[in-house]
């Protein structure tokens, strides 16, 4: 099959970056600039589509009408860096829809080899010849982006060719350097071939993001003007109750504060404000301090961001970044990120959302209380089912909980997902040896549990346990009221009771790792396994263990063939020692945190939480595709959930969960289970 290799230069007043390609392309001042292409890995050729006719349109010569003509042909694969854009932008620019099936997506590609998504960072990493141009930036602000109208300028708001012949030569040339870049990305990692059902994934993928999700713009509207009108109130209030100009200002809040309560306060953030609040008995204190946590909500601009991005006909598109975690091959989020949002206890979601609707502030604060976590639990209901559909949103059940145990063969674990499922009351049952049937919802005991399994499948200690909020849940509080007891009877070695509180943290939390790991044999096992055979691979033993997954290196790449087929990939590793005497496999990755490329390490649990996140993804993906096939028009996807759209006479919940639940070829005795329910909104059952 003959390959065509694209990159394009576009403009349009709408900011792609905040709104999105879906929505960049909608005004109708966008247009593509430049065209450059290969066929083949042959010449670069370059069109300059702002040549205009006397009658106003776009002088195209021959070649490229053939070239318009190979977008249109399937027998030609269309190839991009992102693809996505060019897809989306030439659909637009040509008026034609372009399948995402003839279409090959580099940085998906590359993505699955563990490299950066961005072209610039990609290339880096690979530490190929032709890298991307670093003047482009100044040269996309210049002629992509609208300009400020100034004097100098003539009054104008956008840049033409003509008004700087010399740096649009430069784009030309910057334009057909992507080209060259993608091509050398593509030839570096030509070794790697797409599975098939990849392929297949990232086509329901475009088709996902394509359609979109419908959101209700009246009610985004009345939230936003809410938060603002409550915002206006509040911060009236604080001016009133410190006598500060900006009580938003943390330098002037701080030192009021610090003034008031005769104690230096430093800072001002979420965990620091609880703290305070319990310092205090000043009612001032308090209230102003109340206000500050209400203010920085900031889950609350999710709102602007749905009327930031919603297109013409009220849907936004581009929600989903196939591959965006590269490590997995997980989904991530954009424009509004729907993979982080804020969890539902509202009460009566019906009433709230309606007053919300309705435009009914007042009844909403007296019925609700604090306005702007009101508003952030009803974030998810600003998407709503299309006129005479309803949504079907499916969920699997525990789905990492039941992918480790599956894979470590722990057997009492695989038996209470074969049964009644309650893992959090089966695990403290067994850390505790307690029967399970005295282990209630209400129990401290269930508390422990749940935490534990949240925290520790991944080789964590105390430290993931208070990340995880073992703390805020309580579950060394009655230790720490009997030390408190003892701290104030003097039966301690202890002189002050933040020692003593210190100590008896880390000792309760110490006990629970240790039970749970003792209760957990097998994954405690399965991280020495997987740590060992990732160990053995860099060092050139390729090995296999359970499920067929298999450790072995290619290309300078760590890879883990995962029981799907697909891969997981670690660049470049090497051994380094460690702190416990043993060695660490470091590797070139995007660090989570810092978002920087760089040199990182990993151990055993570590591998397990990407090898298990990674199976859980293809649990999904699985899923996704089978409803796709059985007529199901999914419109979102958020961790281990499916929403779709339905007219109101197709489909079921039954049909649904039969579907997601069907075994999987390669997943032979994984327990899964699948619960769904039907709305109007998108919401948490």
């Amino acid at each position: 099959m003959q390959t065509l290799a694209i990159d394009i230069e576009t403009y349009s007043s709408t900011d792609l970056i905040k709104s999105g390609v879906y929505k960049y392309v909608e005004p109708e001042d966008f247009t593509v600039l430049l065209f450059a292409c290969s066929l083949d890995n042959g010449p670069i050729e370059l069109f300059d589509l702002t040549n205009l006719g006397p009658e106003g349109k776009v002088i195209v010569d021959s070649r490229f009408k053939e070239i318009q003509m190979m977008l249109l042909d399937p027998a030609i694969l269309k190839t991009a860096y992102n693809a996505n854009f060019e897809r989306t932008c030439l659909s637009e620019y040509l008026h034609v829809k372009l399948p995402p099936e003839q279409w090959e997506c580099t940085m998906a590609k590359a993505s699955m080899l563990g490299l950066p998504l961005s072209l610039d960072a990609a290339a880096k990493a690979l530490k190929i010849s032709e890298q991307k141009d670093s003047a482009g930036k100044a040269l996309i602000r210049y002629f992509s982006l609208p300009c400020k109208p100034t004097k100098t300028n003539g009054g104008r708001t956008r840049n033409l060719p003509g008004h700087d012949m010399e740096k649009w030569e430069q784009f030309k040339e910057y334009c057909v350097q992507d080209v060259r870049t993608e091509q050398a990305i593509r030839n570096k990692i030509q070794f790697f071939n797409i599975p098939v059902v990849e392929r297949k994934l990232w086509w329901l993928d475009q088709k996902v993001n394509d359609t979109g999700i419908l959101l209700d713009p009246e009610f985004i509207r009345n939230a936003i003007r809410f938060d603002i009108n409550n915002r206006e109130k509040l911060n009236t209030e604080a001016i009133e109750l410190t006598g500060l100009n900006n009580p938003n200002s943390a330098t002037q809040l701080k030192a009021w504060l610090s003034e008031e309560t005769d104690e230096q306060v430093t800072s001002l953030t979420k965990e620091a404000i609880p703290v305070l609040l319990e310092k205090t008995d000043c009612k001032n204190v308090t209230r102003v301090l109340q206000i500050r946590q209400e203010m920085s909500k900031t889950s609350v601009k999710k709102y602007q961001a749905m009327m930031t991005g919603i297109c013409r006909d009220n849907r936004v598109r581009g929600l989903l970044q196939y591959y965006g975690a590269n490590r997995t091959g997980r989904w991530a989020g954009r424009l509004i990120q729907v993979q982080n949002l804020p969890r539902i206890e509202l009460k009566d979601l019906d009433l709230a959302r309606q007053l919300v609707r309705t435009g009914d502030a007042e009844i909403l604060e007296i019925l609700f209380g604090n306005v702007p976590d009101t508003l952030s639990q009803l974030i998810r209901t600003s998407f709503i089912a299309s006129p005479g559909h309803r949504f079907i949103i499916a969920d699997f059940s525990a789905i990492e909980a039941r992918v480790i145990a599956w894979l470590a063969g722990e057997k009492w674990r695989i038996d209470v997902f074969n049964t009644h499922g309650k893992i959090y009351e089966a695990s403290a049952s067994q850390m505790f040896k307690v029967p399970i049937e005295q282990i209630t919802k209400s129990s401290p005991l269930r508390q422990k549990g749940k935490i534990s399994e949240l925290a520790l499948g991944y080789q964590g200690g105390p430290n993931a346990l208070i990340t995880m909020g073992a703390l805020k849940m309580g579950v060394v509080d009655q230790a720490l009221r009997e030390a408190k007891i003892r701290f104030n009877n003097n039966e301690t070695v202890y002189e002050t009771w933040s020692e003593l509180e210190a100590h008896v943290i880390e000792s309760e939390l110490e006990k629970l790792v240790k039970m749970w790991r003792n209760a957990n044999k097998a994954i405690v096992k399965y991280w020495e396994t997987v740590e060992e055979a990732a160990i053995n691979a860099v060092n050139g033993e390729p090995s296999t263990i359970g499920h067929g997954i298999r450790f072995f290196m290619d290309k300078g790449i760590l890879c883990i063939m995962l029981p799907s087929g697909r891969m997981l990939c670690y660049l470049r590793p090497t051994l380094k020692p460690n702190r416990f005497g043993g060695e660490s496999i470091v590797y070139e990755g995007m660090n989570q945190t810092t978002k920087q490329w760089g040199r990182m390490d990993t151990y055993g649990g570590k591998l397990v939480e990407n090898i298990v996140q990674a199976v859980a993804r293809d649990c999904l993906a699985d899923a996704m595709l089978r409803m796709d096939d059985a007529g199901y028009n999914i419109c979102m996807h958020v961790h281990d959930e499916i929403v779709c759209d339905e007219p109101n006479e197709h489909g079921s919940t039954e049909e649904v969960n039969k579907i997601m639940c069907q075994p999987i070829t390669w997943a032979k005795g994984l327990p899964l289970h699948a619960e769904s329910y039907e709305s109007s909104y998108y919401r948490k059952d």
